[in-house]
C-alpha cells in the first residue's frame, strides 16, 4: 500500500540537514511526552491512540444511525462550529463529486452545514430551502450553549417539528455531545434523541475521527472505516520509537519550527486540487488554534492554486519574505481527460494536444514551486497517492501528530484555546446576556 510522502527538498536553501537533525533529541523528547501524557495539555491527548481504539461495534453503531437518517431524509443538516464541523466538511467536500448538488436525484442525503456563522440571510435561506424537504439534524455541541450552533438548532428544530411533529422530529435528530452534562445532553435525554459522545479527552479540532466527524461523513455515504484505517496506518509511521529521519510528522514539525526561527512567520497551505479547499480550512484551525498563543506562533493561511496564483501569486512571489509554503499534492486524479487538437489553434494550445489535464496541472505545480523557491519562499511538499478516504485519514493524523510535537517545540500548550473566549465575553456583554451586567455596563461605556 502506498503512503503519504513528505518532501523537504524545497527548504534546503535556508534549512540544512544538520540543523534539522539537531532537533532530533528534542523531537524524541516531545513525542515521548505526548505518549506518556507528561506535557502541557495532557488531559486532551485522547486522539493519539484513537485510530487503534475505535471498535467494530462503535463503527456499526455510527453506520446504523447514519442509515436511519438516510432512509428518512434527503438532506441532513450538520450543526456545529470550528472542530465540530470542519473535519467532516473537509472529507465530504473532498470526496463528493463537484456538481452532485446540481443533480436532481441522489442516493444518499446531501449534508448541509449550519451553526458555523450567525448570518441571518444564510439561516433564513436555509429555512426557506428546507421548508418543503425531507430533512434531519445532527447537532454537535459539547455544551449545547455555544451561540452560533445553538441559534441554528433552535431555528431548525422548530422547523422540523412543524413539518413532522414532535415524535417525527425525535427520529430525525441526533445529538453528539457530552457524556453526562450540558444543555444538549439534558435536552437529548429529555426528548429521547439518539446520542453519541464527544470524548472528554479530545478537543474539538482533533475530533474528526470521533462521532463528531464520522457520523456526518457516514451519512454522506463515505467509508468511515477506510478513513480511520488510513489514520491508524499513519499512526504506526509516526509513533513513538520511529526514527526521527523516518517520521514525517516529526520532520514536518522540526522543519516549520526552524523556518519560524529564521523569520518565516507565515505558513501558506496550498493545493492544486479544488476539492482540497476545506482540508485547508480544517488545517488552519488545527495549527492556528494550537500554536497561536503566548504572543507566539506561525500565522496560517490557505490558498487554492492555480486560481489564487492570479490573486495572491504576486504577493507570494515578491512580497515580504516572511512566508513559507506547504503544498498538498495529489499524485493521481480519479478521472482522465485529454486536450484535443484544434485545426485553427487560435488559442495556441495545440502544443498541449493529447496531454492529460493533470499533466498540465502538475507542471503548473512544479513551475510554481520552483518560482517560489527561487523567490525566497521555502517549500514543503506533502504528497497523497490519491484523494480517497484512506489517504485523507493518513493526512489528518500526520498533521495532528505534527502539531503536538510542533507546539511543544514552540513551548506552548497546543491543546487549549483560551483566546477564543475573548470575543464571546464581549458579544455576551453587548447583548446583555444575564450574568454579564457589569461587563455590559463597562463595554457600553466604551462605545
Amino acid at each position: 500500500m502506498k503512503a503519504l510522502e513528505l518532501d523537504l527538498s524545497g527548504i534546503r536553501s535556508i534549512v540544512s540537514d544538520g540543523e534539522l537533525h539537531a532537533l532530533q533529541e528534542k523531537s524524541n523528547e516531545y513525542t515521548a511526552q505526548l505518549h506518556a501524557g507528561t506535557g502541557l495539555g495532557n488531559d486532551f491527548l485522547g486522539w493519539i491512540n484513537l485510530p487503534e481504539e475505535i471498535t467494530d461495534n462503535e463503527f456499526a453503531e455510527i453506520e446504523r444511525a447514519a442509515h436511519a437518517l438516510q432512509e428518512r431524509c434527503d438532506y441532513v443538516v450538520s450543526i456545529g462550529i470550528g472542530g465540530s464541523y470542519l473535519g467532516a466538511r473537509a472529507v465530504i467536500e473532498a470526496l463528493t463529486p463537484t456538481f452532485a448538488a446540481y443533480r436532481g436525484e441522489h442516493t444518499v442525503p446531501h449534508v448541509i452545514f449550519a451553526g458555523h456563522n450567525i448570518g441571518e440571510d444564510y439561516l433564513s435561506e436555509l429555512v426557506d430551502f428546507l421548508s418543503d424537504k425531507r430533512f434531519g439534524i445532527i447537532n454537535i455541541s459539547k455544551s449545547g450553549t455555544t451561540t452560533e450552533p445553538a441559534i441554528a438548532f433552535r431555528v431548525l428544530k422548530g422547523l422540523l417539528e412543524r413539518q413532522v411533529g414532535h415524535d417525527g422530529a425525535r427520529e430525525r435528530i441526533i445529538a453528539v455531545t457530552d457524556r453526562a452534562k450540558g444543555a444538549l445532553r439534558t435536552l437529548a435525554d429529555k426528548e429521547g434523541y439518539k446520542t453519541f459522545v464527544i470524548p472528554d479527552n479530545i478537543g474539538g479540532r482533533f475530533s474528526v475521527l470521533t462521532p463528531v466527524g464520522l457520523l456526518p461523513i457516514a451519512v454522506a455515504g463515505f467509508d468511515i472505516r477506510e478513513l480511520v484505517r488510513g489514520a491508524k496506518d499513519m499512526k504506526a509511521r509516526v509513533d513513538e520509537g520511529v526514527p526521527f529521519d523516518q517520521n514525517p510528522s516529526a520532520l514536518y514539525a522540526a522543519a516549520r519550527n526552524l523556518l519560524y526561527q529564521k523569520g518565516k512567520k507565515i505558513e501558506i497551505l496550498g493545493n492544486f486540487h479544488p476539492k482540497l479547499h476545506y482540508i485547508g480550512e480544517w488545517w488552519k484551525q488545527l495549527y492556528g488554534e494550537s500554536e497561536g498563543k503566548d504572543h507566539k506562533g506561525i500565522f496560517n493561511a490557505a490558498v487554492d492554486f492555480s486560481a489564487d496564483l492570479h490573486s495572491m501569486g504576486q504577493w507570494i512571489q515578491e512580497g515580504e519574505r516572511t512566508i513559507f509554503e506547504t503544498i498538498v499534492s495529489i499524485a493521481s486524479p480519479d478521472t482522465e481527460l485529454r486536450i484535443a487538437s484544434d485545426a485553427e489553434n487560435l488559442d495556441g494550445l495545440n502544443y498541449l494536444a493529447g496531454k492529460r489535464i493533470d499533466e498540465v496541472n502538475k507542471m503548473a505545480e512544479l513551475g510554481t514551486r520552483m518560482a517560489h523557491i527561487d523567490g525566497g519562499v521555502p517549500n514543503i511538499r506533502v504528497v497523497l497517492p490519491q484523494l480517497n478516504a484512506y489517504y485523507i485519514g493518513q493526512l489528518f493524523y500526520f498533521f495532528e501528530k505534527a502539531v503536538g510535537i510542533s507546539g511543544y517545540m514552540l513551548e506552548v500548550n497546543p491543546f487549549n484555546q483560551p483566546g477564543v473566549e475573548a470575543y464571546k465575553k464581549n458579544m455576551f456583554a453587548l447583548l446583555e446576556k444575564p450574568g454579564f451586567e457589569e461587563e455590559s455596563k463597562a463595554i457600553k461605556s466604551r462605545l
